[in-house]
Order: C-alpha cells, then structure tokens, then sequence
C-alpha cells in the first residue's frame, strides 16, 4: 500500500506558471530508531506557452516536498519550439535511464495522444497536437525527464538553416 501511485490533478495558478502534481509516494528510512516516513513528489511546472520542468521534492510532509518540488522544477524549466498549430517542428525520441519516449508531430485538433506523465508534461509546456508513444520503463519520472530530453532536442526551422549554412527556403523545397 506504501507503494500506491496518487496520480493528482491538483492545479494551481501562480503568476501564469501552473504546477500539477503527479505523483505522491510515500518512502521510508530505517535508522536506528526504527523507520522514517517521508514523502517524494514529482511535479510539473509549465505556463503553457513553450516553458516547462520536471520537479522532485522531499519532506516529511507533503506541502514541504511540493515546495521543494516547485523550485526544483523552476530549475529545470525547457524552452519548447512550438509551430503555428501548436505542436512540435519534427518527431523526436527522448532518452532518461530505461524510458524511451518517441514524439510525434500530429495534425491540428487531433489533440494530445499520450499517457501517464508524458501528458502533464506535453499539455503544460504548451503542445496541444502531438503524439506520444512511451517504451521502456514504466517509471513515471524517467519519463518525465525523457520528454524533457526529447523537447530540448527540439530546432526550429530557421535554427536548422543556420547551423547548416543555408537559406531557409532552401529547408521547404524537395
């Protein structure tokens, strides 16, 4: 039972940043005295508008380790590529320990086809259209971190252009 997933939908509105939590667990310590309870929460900060991070904190008490969460997600934030559909420039994969996570670009109103964590973190960063497929690991916070992986990989077209040293009309023609 200590080992049940609280998957939450606990928003909060902070300044335009929003945090939802995405798992609470409960973890123990033993020390001399017996064992130490306390808590590890996985969170998602992201304003909807290209910024998002994963956070983890741990406290004693659930506030306490949301807090931690908070900043430590804050730390974190990515800058995600987002096009005028609101989706993502090109597929990617993503890449944390065992989780793999394959991004997919998808047509306008099709909405976010994902799973788990890989969706709190895909619809606070801003993406409404896209794809997502999770392998590997079941881990909730490898694959948090494998999207984060995968967005930061992300380039625009213009950025593709630059580094390949050509015009950017040149990246639209066949």
């Amino acid at each position: 039972m200590a080992n049940r997933k609280k998957q939450g939908k606990s928003k909060e509105k902070d300044n335009g940043w929003e945090e939802r939590v995405v798992q609470v667990k409960r973890v123990t310590k033993v020390v001399k005295g017996g064992k130490k309870l306390s808590f590890r929460v996985i969170l998602v900060v992201g304003n909807e508008q290209g910024q998002v991070g994963v956070g983890v904190g741990k406290a004693s008490d659930v506030i306490g380790a949301v807090k931690k969460g908070v900043t430590d997600a804050k730390k974190h934030l990515v800058t995600v590529p987002l096009t005028k559909s609101n989706s993502i420039p090109h597929p990617i994969n993503g890449i944390s320990g065992a989780a793999q996570v394959i991004l997919r670009p998808s047509a306008p109103g099709s909405g976010v086809i994902a799973g788990g964590s890989v969706r709190t973190v895909l619809e606070l960063s801003g993406v409404q259209n896209i794809l997502a497929k999770q392998l590997g690991s079941n881990n909730t916070l490898n694959n948090a971190r494998a999207v984060l992986n995968g967005l930061t990989q992300l380039r625009t077209f213009s950025e593709a252009a630059k580094d390949r040293g050509v015009p950017i009309e040149n990246l639209y023609s066949k």
